[in-house]
């Protein structure tokens, strides 16, 4: 039967790579974190890890193994949280995965609604793409993750994720100069995002009948707003990243093109943790 003790130094083991370093996270002796490593794979019957130099790596067992284990320890953790919530909202814990714009603007207001209905409640935040939230919240390793789906991609379901629509986030053409339209910037240099809010980008252009030139590859909306000002070029900003940052010299003119969509999403079969339904609601009060 599979230790969870063992599981616990296997994650960590792939997770830094480094027996030496998992033991230091972990507070076990180097010799103690090669034994449970010895153990786990006599226990499984596979080899799970192997010397290379100095270093170790870990076999494709070895891999699915902690990958596994990560899911695991994270459900185990999160079962223990929800344990506590079920005796009120006195105590427990809600961990958040969000994107930048959400971060600054939504969630600060949120947490600190939170705090003053529910003092004991400890809330955890970290900074991740939709993406990686999304993969952290399969894992166990967050309980809510903030997500924006495009007006003409589907919210995603699959995969027994739960979706709580949030709110519409309008997007705007960002310039110089006030009362643009995208047709006046056919031959200007555009800045562009990460690939999917690069590509609402490229959609919106190619509906208003040419394709825009992208010079410069940022995600950060305040350099952004930074190289619009300067009059290096233009680019379409979604409404919380203004609400966060408003770049002197940037005029903002609100574009026709069908927003994005704000969701909290959660993940296996309900309900919910009373935690994290808690900051949901919170969460779709603000808007």
């Amino acid at each position: 039967m599979l230790n969870l003790t063992h599981l616990k130094v296997l994650e960590a083991v792939a997770r830094h790579r480094s027996v030496t370093k998992a033991a230091n996270e972990l507070r076990y002796s180097q010799p103690s974190v090669s034994h449970h490593l010895g153990r786990l794979e006599a226990t499984t019957g596979a080899k799970l890890v192997q010397r290379v130099g100095r270093g170790i790596r870990l076999t494709p067992e070895g891999e699915l193994l902690a990958q596994r284990a990560t899911e695991i320890l994270g459900r185990l953790d999160a079962a223990s949280v929800e344990l506590a919530a079920r005796v009120g909202l006195r105590a427990g814990r809600v961990r958040l995965a969000g994107f930048q714009t959400v971060l600054s603007t939504l969630v600060p207001k949120a947490a600190a609604a939170l705090s003053q209905s529910y003092p004991g409640i400890e809330l955890n935040i970290v900074d991740a793409h939709p993406v990686d939230g999304l993969g952290m919240l399969r894992s166990g390793q967050v309980d809510i993750a903030l997500i924006f789906r495009n007006a003409d991609t589907p919210p995603d379901e699959a995969a027994g994720f739960r979706l709580t629509h949030l709110l519409d986030d309008p997007v705007y053409l960002v310039s110089d100069r006030p009362d643009q339209r995208l047709e006046d910037h056919r031959d200007s240099a555009w800045v562009g995002g990460c690939e999917r809010c690069r590509a609402a980008t490229i959609s919106a252009c190619e509906r208003a009948g040419f394709a825009p030139r992208i010079a410069y590859f940022c995600d950060d909306t305040v350099i952004t707003q930074a190289l619009v000002g300067a009059g290096m070029g233009v680019a379409i900003v979604n409404g919380l990243a203004l609400r966060a940052h408003r770049a002197p010299g940037v005029y903002a003119t609100p574009l026709a093109e069908s927003p994005r969509r704000i969701y909290t999403a959660t993940y296996g079969d309900p309900p919910d943790p009373p935690a994290t339904t808690a900051l949901i609601e919170i969460l779709r009060t603000l808007n």
